[in-house]
């Protein structure tokens, strides 16, 4: 039962009624990672997916100069590995336990036989699968078509969703990964992340003390993230510095 409720709490199953999961679930093997540990590389042959009990995993890439992107980090009630389960072909990226990490892995062949056995099911991976590239479609555009700063802002916007509000209404929250860590979520290095969040400051856009963030003009901010602001001034008269 308690792996049936595991796989319930995912986006993937949560639809799957308890009778429908008891097969799969049976068949589910339960596996433990440590900080570090990696679930699987970029290439390695796909023999199933991954469904998140407990803690957090790093999907990322690494790029021709050995560069490390981050594709996405899944915390608990996330699956990784569906698209390789579907097309027969080798996992795209690698995946990394960022804390303890518990799993319950599913191998592509009880997925396929679930998939026959309830049709439904497959239309929702289908739509979650469909997502995952919509995302990463954005991903693509933010990465070619915007500059470091925008990226920030971007990923500041996206913070804030999950955060709360000041005394004056302005969107607030705690910013926990370092700045080397942001640099590896938005394609950059961490000393062009801090110049550009010292820009974001200088311009009144954002606030940071101890790590704490505040967005000071939340709609400046939008704009400069969809690279519709046509000049953001920067210290001693320089214009935008087209970093990455």
């Amino acid at each position: 039962m308690e792996r049936i409720a595991a796989l319930q709490r995912t986006r993937l199953f949560s639809e799957e009624s308890s009778e429908g999961l008891a097969k799969l679930a049976q068949r589910a093997t339960e596996m433990q990672f440590q900080p570090g540990e990696m679930l699987f590389f970029s290439g390695d042959s796909a023999k199933g997916l991954f469904a998140v009990i407990k803690g957090k995993v790093r999907v990322f890439r690494h790029n021709a100069a050995g560069r490390e992107q981050v594709m996405h980090m899944d915390t608990a009630g996330a699956t990784i590995g569906e698209v390789p389960v579907f097309d027969d072909g080798p996992y795209p990226a690698s995946a990394v336990a960022e804390q303890a990490t518990e799993v319950l892995f599913l191998h592509k062949r009880d997925i396929y036989a679930f998939c026959l056995e309830h049709p439904t099911f497959a239309l929702k991976a289908l739509k979650l699968m469909a997502e995952r590239v919509r995302r990463h479609a954005q991903l693509v555009d933010a990465l070619s078509f915007h500059e470091v700063g925008q990226r920030l802002a971007l990923f500041l916007l996206n913070e804030a969703k999950n955060g709360g509000t000041d005394g004056y209404g302005r969107p607030t929250f705690r910013l926990v990964l370092s700045n080397h860590e942001i640099a590896i979520r938005i394609g950059s290095v961490r000393d062009v992340v801090s110049r550009a969040l010292t820009r974001l400051q200088h311009d009144g856009m954002v606030k940071l003390k101890a790590r704490s963030v505040t967005i000071m003009d939340f709609k400046a901010l939008q704009l400069y993230s969809e690279n519709r602001s046509k000049h953001i001034s920067h210290p001693r008269g320089q214009g935008i510095v087209k970093d990455c």
